[in-house]
């Protein structure tokens, strides 16, 4: 097991990867043990180079004091002043923020009264400009009492600025102009771009986003670390979880860096095992939003058509997050029988916030009797060691990532190992996990179809009559 030293950091078990232990196929010990052992050596040794060169900021950001204390302070200066929190943004600007909603405010928060939630902001993403879904939302909010939290890296995203002008329009017409300013935060670069042009003409509240952070990267950043001070979530045990995970990666041997052997481990699985897709699977709820924010780290991060040294590349595993139990009856049939080009990580953890016992019940029905004596978190997590065990048993790779439970600590080590593992996955890959140059395309395209200066409409041929039914 890799970070088994330390009870408060994620314990990753990987047996279920290995040859001789799976039915068929899996990574001989020696390979692990040797070439892949020297393989991640060489790529750690370099991420330290591009680190200390400045290319890994979020590295950073559990040890930033001065950046978590204006946080905070910008927080408690806003405390008890507003009923509703909107957090705009897209992507990286969102998914790090509906994880730690996820994780770390009580299930339904949102519909807690105020004194169940100790007089802090109902919580709102507000990451895709749907007409239907933000017209509904923002028809529910009292302007008067409701902080939006506008948060974009570039500072010209086009979703989170055309939600911008919507919401600063309801504002300044509701509210006034000058009053419209104290319902608004920014969260973006610290010097350039559109929305800082913009929060310092205004004279907006602002937190910078540190310029070595990218935004997949950013949820330890006031992207994440303000909506979570906002509702009360403590954000000195994120950062501390983070920076414990930091230094329990800290070394070029293969078995002593958890973030290094679930890098090594998916990248060997996939380019030497054909296991192309990567499902991302947790048995607890409160880390549904973590396996979207993996998702999207994952994919951005190692799908390049371009490598490092200028070759094509074409690399990217295919990210998918599924759902124990519930999704042991959509998917469990295609993993257990389908082409062998999957790998599962498994996320759970070891005891529950709160446990609810099975109540015995109709003894004279034993397929239902059996269940007595038991609690759900024994159903949830024998559900989770069986999908496992049946996995093995068909020659199925997968590895189990578990923490002790699901806590402010565990969750910023959690961002930290996946964050850490995807830096080491890009330099196995022999991509740079800091870019990405697919998504520009799409977003210059937009741009021209909407008239944005500096931007052409683009050249698209016209829809052909015969492929339409």
């Amino acid at each position: 097991m890799a970070g088994a030293g330390n009870g408060r950091l994620p314990v990753i078990r990987f047996d279920n990867m290995m040859a001789g232990r799976l039915r068929r196929g899996g990574i001989e010990p020696a390979r692990f043990d040797g070439e892949l052992s020297d393989r991640f050596r060489d790529a750690f040794n370099a991420v330290e180079a591009r680190a200390a060169r400045g290319a890994s900021g979020f590295r950073d950001l559990a040890r930033k004091g001065a950046l978590a204390r204006r946080t905070v302070e910008l927080a408690e200066t806003l405390d008890g002043r507003f009923d509703d929190l909107v957090v705009i943004g897209i992507g990286g600007s969102a998914l790090g923020t509906i994880a730690l909603r996820d994780a770390l405010l009580p299930p339904g928060w949102n519909e807690l009264d105020r004194r169940a939630r100790a007089g802090r902001p109902r919580l709102h993403l507000m990451d895709n400009p749907d007409p239907d879904t933000v017209s509904s939302l923002l028809g529910r909010l009292n302007p008067g009492r409701t902080l939006f939290n506008v948060v974009s890296k570039s500072g010209g995203t086009a979703e989170t600025m055309a939600l911008f002008l919507v919401v600063w329009d309801r504002l300044a017409r509701s509210l006034g102009p000058g009053r419209a300013c104290d319902h608004v935060v920014v969260t973006t670069d610290p010097r350039r771009g559109t929305l800082r042009e913009v929060a310092e003409s205004r004279r907006l509240r602002s937190l910078p986003v540190p310029e070595s952070v990218g935004g997949r990267f950013s949820v330890l950043s006031p992207v994440g670390m303000l909506p979570a001070a906002l509702t009360g979530i403590d954000t000195g045990a994120v950062l501390a979880g983070a920076d414990g995970c930091l230094r329990r990666c800290g070394s070029a041997e293969l078995r002593e860096n958890p973030a290094g052997v679930l890098a090594t481990l998916l990248h060997a699985a996939d380019v030497d095992g054909g296991a192309r897709i990567q499902v991302f699977m947790p048995y607890a709820d409160r880390l549904r939003g973590f396996a979207y924010w993996v998702q999207q780290l994952w994919a951005e991060s190692l799908a390049k058509a371009i490598g490092t040294d200028g070759a094509p590349a074409m690399t990217g595993p295919t990210p998918l997050p599924a759902f124990g139990a519930a999704d042991q009856h959509s998917i469990l049939q295609l993993l257990m029988e389908g082409p062998l080009d999957k790998v599962v990580v498994f996320l759970g953890c070891r005891a529950p916030e709160r446990d609810l016992a099975i109540p015995g019940g109709f003894p004279e029905t034993p397929a239902l009797s059996y269940l007595g004596g038991h609690s759900l978190f024994d159903l949830l997590d024998s559900e989770r060691r069986a999908t496992a065990e049946a996995l093995r048993r068909a020659g199925r790779m997968s590895l189990t990532v578990t923490v002790e439970r699901v806590d402010a600590h565990a969750i910023g080590a959690l961002f930290m190992l996946f964050q850490l593992s995807v830096v080491y996955a890009g330099e196995l890959y022999g991509v740079d996990p800091f870019d990405q140059p697919g998504v520009e395309l799409g977003k210059s395209l937009t741009c021209g179809m909407m008239g944005r200066g500096g931007y052409r409409e683009p050249d698209i041929p016209a829809a052909d009559p015969r492929w339409r039914t």
